[in-house]
C-alpha cells in the first residue's frame, strides 16, 4: 500500500467531508447572499412602476449585468492565478511568499483589465449596449444605471482580488462577512433611491445602480483597512518597495492567462448568444434575463464547491498529498450533488412562482415556466462541472478548461441556439435547449480531463 493511502487510514472521510464544508459552506453563503441579493434588486425593479418603464429596466440591468461579468470573470480568471499560488505556498509553509502574489495581482490586474474596462464603458457605453443587443427602450431608460455601475467595476475589481487571495490562503469567512454586510447596504440603499423614500428623489433604475457602486466602494475602504492594518500574512506594507518578480509573473500569467482567455472566449459566446435571444423581443429578453437571475441562484453552490475545490486541491498538492487532493474532490462531488438534488425540486415545481416576485407581467410568468423545468434538469451536470473545473485550477490545470470552453460555450451552443432559434423557431426555448446541450458538452469534457489525472503533476515556478 502507498504511503499516501496509509495515511488515509488515519484521514477518515469525515475529516475531509468536515474540512470541505468548513471551507465551502462561507463562499455558499456568500455566493448565495450575493445572488438574493441581486435577486432582489432586480424584484424591486421590476415593482417600481407599470411594465411599460419596468420591462425595459429589467433589461438594461441584463444587459450591465452581461458587460459586468466580462469584467468580473476576467478578475476573478486573473486572480485563480494568485489563488493557486496562495494555496500552494499554505500547503508548503511558505508564507512569506504570499503577500508578494497579492502585490503583484492587484498591479497586473490594474493596468491589463480594469483600465481598459473603465475606458470602454465610460467613453462608448450606448455603443457598447447596442453591441450586446440592448433595444433603444432599455438604453433609454438604463443608460445611466450602465454608467454608473461599470464604474464601480474599478472598486469591485479591488474587492475581488483581495478576496481571491484570502481564499487562497483557506479564509473563506472573512470575504463572507464583508460581502453580506455590504449587500444588505445596497438593499437599504436600492430601497431609498428606487422608491424615493425619507424625501430621497424616486431614481427607479438609476437609483439601484447608484447604490450599487457606494456599497462597492463601502467595501474596498473595509478590504484596505483589512490589507493595511491587519495582522495576517497578506497584509501590504504600502512603505515597502515594490518588486518584480518574474516567477510571480510567470505563475500568474501560465495559470491566470488560460483562466482569462477561456472567459473571454466563454463570455464573447455570451454576447453572441445573447443577441439571439435579444431579437426576439424585450418581453422574451426580459424574461431570459430573469431565467438567468433565478439560475444564478444554482451557481452559488456550485462555485462555492469549486472555489473550495481550488483552494484545497491547491494546498493538498503543496503538501505534495495528491491523495489528499482526489479525496477533496471526491466529497465536494458528492456534498454538490446532494444540494443540485434540492435544487431541481425548487426550479421544476415552483419556477413560477419564483418568477411572480419579479414581475406581474403574465407574459413573462407564462414564457418562463418550461425554461425553469429545463434549468431544473442542468443542475447536477453543472455542479459536478464546477467541482471538477476547480480541482483542475486548483491544480494549476486551466489550458484544459479553456479548451473545453471554447469548444462548448462557442461552437456547441452558438450552433445549436443558432438552429434552433433562428431555422427551427423554437423561441426562448430553443436558446434554453442550446444552454443544457452546451453544459452537458462542458460535464462530457472537464470530467475526461479530469480522469486523465495529467493535473497530478504540474509544477510552479
Amino acid at each position: 500500500m502507498s504511503k499516501g493511502r496509509d495515511i488515509l487510514i488515519d484521514e477518515s472521510r469525515s475529516d475531509y467531508r468536515l474540512e470541505t464544508i468548513k471551507i465551502t459552506l462561507p463562499v455558499f453563503l456568500e455566493l448565495l447572499i450575493s445572488s438574493l441579493f441581486g435577486m432582489i434588486d432586480m424584484m424591486m425593479v421590476g415593482n417600481s412602476g407599470t411594465p411599460a418603464i419596468t420591462t425595459p429596466s429589467i433589461a438594461a440591468i441584463g444587459i450591465t449585468n452581461q458587460m459586468m461579468f466580462i469584467g468580473i470573470s476576467l478578475i476573478q480568471a486573473l486572480a485563480t492565478g494568485g489563488t493557486t499560488m496562495i494555496a500552494r505556498y499554505t500547503g508548503a509553509k511558505e508564507n512569506e511568499k504570499i503577500s508578494p502574489v497579492l502585490k503583484h495581482l492587484i498591479v497586473i490586474s490594474f493596468f491589463i483589465l480594469v483600465l481598459p474596462f473603465m475606458l470602454i464603458t465610460q467613453i462608448n457605453g450606448q455603443g457598447v449596449m447596442r453591441l450586446i443587443g440592448a433595444q433603444e427602450d432599455a438604453i433609454s431608460i438604463g443608460f445611466g444605471y450602465f454608467k454608473i455601475v461599470t464604474l464601480g467595476f474599478f472598486f469591485q475589481a479591488f474587492n475581488l482580488t483581495v478576496f481571491s487571495a484570502m481564499r487562497g490562503m483557506g479564509d473563506t469567512k472573512n470575504p463572507m462577512k464583508i460581502n453580506l454586510s455590504v449587500n444588505l447596504l445596497n438593499v437599504i440603499g436600492n430601497y431609498l433611491l428606487i422608491f424615493g423614500k425619507f424625501g430621497l428623489p424616486k431614481l427607479g433604475v438609476t437609483g439601484a445602480g447608484i447604490s450599487t457602486t457606494i456599497s462597492q466602494i463601502t467595501a474596498t475602504i473595509v478590504i484596505i483597512i483589512y490589507s493595511v492594518k491587519g495582522n495576517h500574512d497578506l497584509k501590504l506594507k504600502l512603505k515597502e518597495k515594490f518588486l518584480i518578480d518574474s516567477g510571480i509573473i510567470k505563475n500568474l500569467i501560465n495559470i491566470g492567462g488560460p483562466a482569462a482567455l477561456e472567459q473571454v472566449i466563454f463570455r464573447v459566446g455570451i454576447l453572441v448568444f445573447v443577441r439571439i435571444v435579444s431579437q426576439l423581443g424585450t418581453v422574451v429578453y426580459a424574461t431570459h434575463q430573469i431565467a438567468l437571475n433565478i439560475l444564478s441562484l444554482s451557481y452559488a453552490p456550485g462555485q462555492a464547491f469549486g472555489i473550495a475545490t481550488t483552494t484545497l486541491v491547491g494546498r493538498s498538492l503543496g503538501e505534495r498529498r495528491i491523495d489528499k487532493a482526489e479525496e477533496y474532490i471526491k466529497e465536494s462531488n458528492v456534498l454538490s450533488l446532494v444540494v443540485s438534488a434540492a435544487l431541481f425540486l425548487v426550479f421544476f415545481f415552483l419556477g413560477t412562482k419564483i418568477t411572480g416576485l419579479y414581475t406581474e407581467d403574465q407574459n413573462i410568468i407564462t414564457q418562463s415556466k418550461d425554461v425553469l423545468k429545463l434549468m431544473a434538469f442542468i443542475q447536477p451536470f453543472q455542479a459536478v462541472t464546477f467541482v471538477m473545473s476547480g480541482g483542475l485550477r486548483g491544480a494549476g490545470d486551466t489550458i484544459s478548461t479553456l479548451v473545453v470552453t471554447l469548444v462548448s460555450a462557442v461552437v456547441v451552443r452558438l450552433a445549436a441556439a443558432y438552429i434552433l432559434v433562428n431555422v427551427l423557431h423554437m423561441g426562448l426555448m430553443g436558446a434554453w435547449i442550446a444552454l443544457f446541450i452546451d453544459q452537458m458538452t462542458r460535464f462530457i469534457g472537464i470530467t475526461w480531463r479530469f480522469k486523465l489525472g495529467n493535473w497530478k503533476y504540474i509544477k510552479l515556478y
